[in-house]
């Protein structure tokens, strides 16, 4: 369990498998596996009662996938979550994160609602040297919404995540897979799905965000995503940006939960005994707009290799991420000059600048 959890066993949670004390000493590791899994089928409920979030999937070798349709700021999707993963027992529980977001699973509730609310030249710089300009500053602006509403509920995101690690490690033998595609990935094909304009357009919109959330709204998050769903209104006059941020991921969540959904083998006492398999369970724990998606995509033969390539920047990137420097630039420059001379020469001398302003003296010459 520890080789397939997202950090190493000493950042694990303590609380492991109470019965596990029970399991007699000196005994090989096949027997004590069937006794482990005796204890953790005869928890699993034959007919489970789940939340109405829930959408129940099967695959043709006959495993179990539940499906948690979660709303990312909502304490109610956290108690589904728990609840589901008590009455199922999976062997396998998949959620909506890739590693650049796995350390929310570590950090608690009060540090991620500071971090959330914090958006600062430190993050913009990081996101940048990351994921590139424009894919850094997209990264910004659909975390700068984020916050805006964990500023407005008072409720850091990824609660749900939170909760599914915690229960998952209290089940013997279930693994925890990071079911997300990349980030860098959605964002860079994100953007060069977009014209310059485009582009333009939607950080304009995401940048002046701030109309307030009102406790209708809180109430309506326990229902639907709020976060996705006001998303999904600002990205709705955007098609290629709809395909890319939902429509592609719905893809790779399907993909995930199915390669995890896969028969589990079970040990062999010696290498004469013949192989057996049994299906799996597994706990698939997603915002609940994308459950739909994956829904319609679960009987497809699906390949992630299209929806994983990089696509090279277009020339409106190029010149999106050239008119951002010489913006900088600029504003550096114009407030050097109003500090003094002695200023302007000590940026001018350092290296950043001097290779700008070479690269400016290139662009001249060329025309």
């Amino acid at each position: 369990q520890a080789a397939a959890d997202p950090m190493s066993s000493s950042d694990a949670p303590e609380d492991g498998p109470k019965e596990t004390s029970s399991v007699p000493q000196n005994i090989s590791d096949a027997d004590a596996f069937k006794i482990l899994l005796e204890m953790k089928m005869k928890k699993r409920q034959k007919k489970p009662a789940l939340p109405s979030t829930v959408t129940e999937l099967d695959t043709e070798d006959g495993s179990k996938v539940y499906v948690v349709g979660t709303a990312h700021f909502s304490d109610s999707s956290k108690k589904d979550v728990v609840k589901t993963i008590q009455e199922v027992q999976p062997d396998v529980v998949v959620v909506e994160l890739c590693q650049y977001r796995v350390s929310m699973l570590k950090m608690d509730e009060k540090t991620l609602l500071k971090e959330a609310k914090e958006i600062n030249l430190e993050k913009l710089q990081q996101a940048i040297k990351q994921n590139g300009v424009m894919s850094g500053l997209m990264q910004m602006l659909l975390l700068k919404v984020s916050a805006h509403i964990t500023e407005q509920l008072g409720m850091a995101p990824g609660g749900e995540f939170r909760e599914a690690f915690k229960e998952a490690s209290k089940v013997p033998f279930c693994k925890f897979h990071l079911g997300d595609r990349p980030i860098p990935v959605t964002f860079k094909r994100a953007i060069a799905a977009l014209s310059f304009w485009q582009k333009v357009k939607l950080a304009w919109g995401l940048c002046f965000l701030s109309d307030p959330i009102s406790k209708d709204d809180v109430e309506k998050c326990k229902q639907k995503d709020l976060l996705e769903q006001m998303m999904a209104e600002m990205i709705g006059e955007f098609p290629d940006l709809h395909r890319t941020i939902v429509s592609e991921r719905d893809i790779y969540l399907t993909y995930m939960l199915k390669q995890a959904a896969k028969q589990i083998e079970l040990p062999r006492a010696s290498e004469t005994e013949p192989r057996k398999y049994i299906p799996a369970v597994v706990v698939g724990v997603v915002g609940m707009g994308h459950v739909p998606g994956i829904e319609k995509n679960w009987n497809s033969d699906l390949n992630i290799q299209e929806i994983m390539s990089v696509p090279p920047p277009s020339a409106s990137s190029k010149i999106f991420k050239f008119v951002i420097k010489a913006t900088v630039f600029g504003l550096m420059g114009y407030g050097c000059y109003r500090i003094g001379q002695r200023t302007v020469q000590f940026i001018l001398s350092m290296p950043a600048a001097q290779s700008y302003l070479q690269k400016l003296t290139e662009i001249r010459s060329q025309h």
